[in-house]
């Protein structure tokens, strides 16, 4: 009798010991579960977040690509006249020196504006070069003028469509641009651009160059711009930055 007792007893023992292996096993598996889900989660988590730095890092170097590009296109006679070799700058109004480099009058206010906003610098040339003569040089550009001369360039920008925006600068001949200006403007689009003039003279200003350059530009944004007497060009770097900052392109 003992002997059967001991038997039922020993077999309860069994099962209760087997029942508490299910339920650790169990245990054990659900914590895997949740332990993997947690990983699960997390590994999401952090792939989201790295997704989410990565889109702001894109946006971040979309909107620095998107800067604005500055040119600064500019005609100067002392840079296309045939100037003798040691032409004293300070014997000439209408020639000047800029970094140890002959320009003219224009050519000393766009280098002005090119180092005030960073911009590049374009020098608008002709194939065939005016007389050294100041006098002659604009004699021969009011036959320009009355001939709707189209002079010949010898080089344009390369990939203008960089800049959204050009100062475009000249010397006001006979009440007008020089020719060479209108030959630029047939040869270049500026669509959708912002044009900024300036102009160095006499005391005549811009007279009806601001309408010409609107008249070939249909499509550009063509501000009122800057005008400089001669006389004044090198004592304009203040008024010219003065300029610049009210049109908010200083760098």
């Amino acid at each position: 009798m003992k002997k059967f007792f001991s038997f039922i007893l020993a077999g309860a023992m069994v099962i209760s010991l087997s029942a508490c292996g299910d339920t650790k096993s169990q245990e054990s598996s659900q914590q895997e579960s949740v332990s993997g889900s947690a990983q699960s989660y997390s590994e999401e988590v952090s792939s989201k977040e790295q997704s989410q730095d990565e889109d702001s890092f894109a946006e971040i170097s979309s909107t620095s690509e998107n800067n604005t590009s500055i040119l600064v296109a500019y005609f100067s006679y002392a840079e296309n006249a045939e100037l003798p070799e040691g032409v004293d700058a300070s014997t000439t109004a209408s020639i000047q020196l800029w970094n140890n480099e002959l320009t003219g009058n224009t050519g000393v206010v766009a280098n002005m504006i090119a180092e005030a906003t960073g911009a590049n610098l374009f020098s608008i040339q002709t194939v065939e070069k005016y007389p050294d003569s100041y006098d002659e040089t604009i004699d021969k550009g009011q036959e320009e003028q009355s001939a709707d001369a189209r002079p010949e360039l010898s080089n344009l920008p390369e990939d203008l469509d960089q800049y959204d925006v050009i100062f475009l600068g000249f010397p006001n001949w006979w009440g007008d641009m020089p020719m060479a200006i209108y030959s630029f403007l047939d040869s270049v689009d500026l669509s959708g651009k912002t044009v900024i003039p300036f102009v160095t003279s006499g005391g005549s200003g811009f007279s009806n160059s601001i309408s010409a350059i609107r008249s070939m530009e249909p499509e550009a944004t063509v501000q009122e711009g800057l005008s400089i007497r001669d006389a004044s060009v090198a004592e304009a770097q203040n008024d010219i930055d003065d300029w610049l900052t009210q049109l908010g392109y200083t760098e």
